[in-house]
This record gives structure tokens, C-alpha cells and sequence, in this order.
């Protein structure tokens, strides 16, 4: 108890003398002897030691704009969640996508809004793991619900996806369940454009198996909601496609 005495007050000497040194400097009266820098380096030093200032981040959500968007943009880029390529400042759907993938990922409530905890995952460098160790993959992690583009074994962009409901649904007079099978496959065909398929819209799809693709959509949850498809964002697909992120013959890993 009297170390923690002693230790309490040197840090008080210390506070104190950093007040006085900082208003010799501001203020000092003429003819008076204004600190040293030296002495002001210490003051400094002794005001950083003895005290921590905590800025908390604001809670962000689609529609927000501005330096803190931007912020939260840059460092959802830094760690390859993608926001559309830029940190324009602007909090759109691609943010909000991104926002996602890293709660997925995080495994926090599933939402597109940033508030605290995002930014402690952010600042905590909060990233997937691959499980391919060789080689340009697409690996589709169902149980995340998102889709790692990994280089190597390493992560290199994470998306939100929506993989197969589980749900039963009927199509040309046939009930199946709407299930994304794991296995590991390859891209074997590909529209650049839209597909009217039975069961839907398929933009700019990239088959890998069967019927099933990756491809663009309006609507990409939280959650598992597709027929047995990959769903990323329109902008997303657009994305991989400009990039040539996925070309025929690309490896594809389904979990």
C-alpha cells in the first residue's frame, strides 16, 4: 500500500509540473524564463504517461457519409473486405456488404451497421483463414456465409455470400431441398450477362458445379436464402469479372 502511495504521488509531481510548464510556455510574463524544451518534452511526456484519452468511434450505417466513414472504408480495405475499391466516404451498399462479411467473420449479431464492436474487430485485424494452402482458390465457407478469394493459403478479399436455404422448394414439378454442396470443384462455364433461369436471375454467373454458380444478385442476407446458388452483390460480380478474379479453370472450394 505505501509503494502504491508513493507511486501516486510522483505521478501527481509529475502532472503538476506538466500544468505549470505548459502555462510558463503560454503565458509567461515578460522578463520571466519560459521552460526549456527540454523541460517541455518531459511535461509532455509525463501528460501522455499519466493519463489516457479514449475517442470512441461513431456507430455508422448506410446513408451516413464523411471522414468516419472513410476511416472505417480504409480499414475494411486494409484487412480485404471489399468496399467497392475506394474509400470515397460515402457509406453505400458495398460498405454495407463489407460491414457484413466482417461481422460474419467476427461472429457478431448480423447486420450492416459499424458500431463498436466492428471497430474493435477492425483495430484487432479481424480476418478469415483459409483452408487451401496452394494456388489461386475461391473457397465458399457455408457455415460463415462468405466467399474468400485466397492466393497461396492467404486471404486475400472476403465477400458476404448467401449460400442454399436448406428449404424445400418446387421447380418443373419436382421438390428438391436448396442445398450448395462442399466439395471441390472448377469453373467450367460462364455468361457474361444476365441468365433468366427457373428459378431466377443469375448475373454474370461463374458455374462450378451443375446448375450452381456464383453470381450477382438484388438481394444477398445474412443469411442462407438461395436455391443453391452463391450470391454476391451485383457489384461484387462485377468486380471479380473486371478483375479476372475468377476465371475458367478456377479452383473452387465449397465447406
Amino acid at each position: 500500500m505505501k509503494s502504491k502511495n508513493v507511486a501516486r504521488r510522483a505521478v501527481a509531481r509529475l502532472l503538476g509540473a506538466a500544468v505549470l510548464s505548459a502555462a510558463l510556455i503560454g503565458v509567461a510574463p515578460a522578463g520571466a524564463q519560459a521552460a526549456t524544451p527540454t523541460q517541455a518534452a518531459l511535461s509532455t511526456q509525463a501528460l501522455q504517461t499519466s493519463s489516457v484519452v479514449a475517442v470512441a468511434q461513431p456507430t455508422l450505417k448506410r446513408g451516413d457519409s464523411g471522414p468516419a466513414v472513410r476511416t472505417l472504408q480504409k480499414k475494411l480495405n486494409a484487412l480485404g473486405y471489399w468496399t467497392g475499391g475506394t474509400a470515397d466516404g460515402q457509406f453505400g451498399g458495398n460498405t454495407e456488404q463489407a460491414v457484413l462479411a466482417l461481422k460474419k467473420v467476427a461472429r457478431l449479431p448480423r447486420d450492416g451497421i459499424a458500431g463498436p464492436k466492428v471497430w474493435r474487430a477492425l483495430a484487432d485485424g479481424v480476418r478469415p483463414k483459409a483452408r487451401s494452402s496452394r494456388g489461386h482458390v475461391i473457397e465458399v465457407d457455408k457455415k460463415r456465409q462468405v466467399l474468400k478469394i485466397v492466393d497461396d493459403g492467404r486471404v486475400r478479399f472476403t465477400l458476404n455470400t448467401s449460400t442454399g436455404s436448406g428449404q424445400q422448394y418446387s421447380s418443373q414439378g419436382t421438390t428438391r431441398v436448396a442445398s450448395t454442396p462442399s466439395g471441390r470443384y472448377r469453373v467450367y462455364r460462364q455468361i457474361d450477362g444476365v441468365r433468366h433461369a427457373p428459378l431466377g436471375v443469375l448475373y454474370r454467373p461463374k458455374y462450378f458445379n451443375g446448375g450452381i454458380a456464383v453470381h450477382g444478385a438484388d438481394s444477398v442476407p445474412a443469411y442462407p436464402a438461395s436455391h443453391g446458388c452463391v450470391r454476391v452483390s451485383n457489384a461484387a460480380a462485377d468486380w471479380i469479372w473486371n478483375t479476372g478474379k475468377m476465371p475458367i479453370g478456377t479452383r473452387v472450394r465449397v465447406y
